[in-house]
């Protein structure tokens, strides 16, 4: 998924037509980012990971193409925004696509979609650090809360035992993720660095393109014999086309429309979706440690928004 991480927020409430609009695209971007991961992982039944990874990306540049010149705003990218265009295609789309596809053959829907989204605790020290932002003692504990929330989620006290269910596999997988949400939080750090001229939403189809790109090379490299099933086509096709798309413009309403605190709360319940399906159609385990996990993450970034 991408965000609008250039985009500002109103500092203060927004008006009511605003909000309205605001909390529809959220609603939009819940639905159907929400879903991305319990269907990828029902899709990898017949598909491999970075094949299902590359059309998600191809097609998603193809589908925002579209939408932006059904909306009269599809035009070539100024060369200033070049950067922003890299990072987002390189690290928060393909980069991201890449990691968290294959982590998905290790590791269960419902944790992928919590730990694919874990970008406070890498954001705060990054921004001290490349940023020279200051920090406040919330967000310092927002950081500490979610790496206790990803530890829950590892399950790091498996090893002092047996290690069943955790095997290598799992713990690159886990690896895989934590990498794609540092992808993530980069491609972040560098658009605050290097806004762009332009809305991120005319940057998509370019972005997604370089994406793909990237992927290209990677699945012919680690899955010559792959590729995508008759099976899996469906659930390929509804999320390049609809919710990689839409919902990542859905996503950048939001957070225009939103304040900060409200867009952060409203998002926590992507993930939220995303174990909830996994578990119901999935058939995955909602143990004490997912739901101990989540509640970590959703507190760092309460106490992140806050600041």
């Amino acid at each position: 998924m991408a965000a609008d991480p250039a985009g500002a927020v109103p500092a203060g409430a927004p008006p009511p037509a605003s909000l309205r609009q605001g909390l529809r695209y959220l609603g939009v971007s819940i639905l159907l980012f929400g879903g991305v991961w319990p269907i990828t992982k029902a899709a990898l039944a017949d598909a491999t990971p970075l094949w299902f990874a590359l059309n998600r990306a191809a097609m998603a540049a193809v589908a925002s193409a579209l939408l932006l010149a059904a909306l009269g705003r599809l035009r070539w990218p100024l060369r200033a925004d070049l950067p922003c265009i890299l990072a987002l295609g390189l690290l928060q789309l393909g980069g991201f696509f890449a990691l968290t596809h294959v982590a998905l053959e290790w590791v269960p829907a419902g944790r992928t979609a919590i730990l694919g989204n874990v970008t406070v605790f890498w954001l705060i020290p990054l921004s001290v650090w490349v940023l020279g932002d200051r920090v406040s003692r919330n967000q310092w504990l927002a950081a500490g809360l979610g790496l206790l929330g990803v530890l829950a989620l590892m399950q790091p006290w498996a090893l002092l035992g047996s290690g069943a269910g955790l095997g290598p596999g799992v713990l690159a997988g886990y690896g895989l993720l934590l990498l794609a949400s540092l992808a993530w939080s980069l491609a972040i750090l560098v658009t605050r660095r290097l806004p762009p001229r332009r809305p991120v939403l005319e940057l998509l189809p370019v972005s997604f393109l370089i994406g793909a790109a990237l992927l290209l090379p990677l699945a012919l490299w680690r899955e010559p014999a792959g590729g995508i099933g008759r099976d899996a086509w469906p659930y390929a096709i509804f999320v390049g086309a609809v919710a990689a798309p839409i919902g990542t413009w859905a996503t950048i309403e939001a957070g225009r429309r939103l304040s900060g605190i409200m867009a952060s709360v409203g998002f926590l319940l992507v993930p939220a979706l995303g174990v909830a399906i996994a578990s119901l159609w999935l058939g995955e385990a909602l143990g004490w440690d997912v739901l101990l996990g989540g509640a970590l993450i959703g507190a760092s970034v309460l106490l992140a928004a806050r600041g």
